[in-house]
């Protein structure tokens, strides 16, 4: 084979080369950016756990504020209603 010919060929893969190389690159860095990103939507997904967490924890709370709340009123309702009795029963008498 001519050095003419032996040059040209090697110049070819030196460019085929060149081609791939920058191809290869290329696809590494768009799987390191999707990655980042499934990374990225782990950690938004961890920190809802979290947040959902503490909300249904806050509203556990505030229901069980609410029936307390509620067991207090019903209490306070019927010693009012007794005082009124009472209090019906001490005009009757007078």
């Amino acid at each position: 084979m001519e050095n003419s010919k032996l040059f040209e060929l090697m110049e070819k893969m030196y460019g085929e080369m060149q081609a791939m190389s920058a191809r290869l690159e290329s696809e590494i860095h768009e799987i390191k950016a999707n990655m980042a990103t499934k990374q990225d939507i782990a950690r938004l997904e961890d920190k809802m756990d979290d947040n959902d967490k503490a909300l249904y924890d806050g509203y556990t709370q505030t229901y069980e504020g609410i029936c307390e709340v509620r067991e207090n009123l019903e209490i306070l309702t019927d010693r009012v209603e007794n005082q009124e009795i009472k209090l019906q029963i001490l005009k009757a008498v007078k």
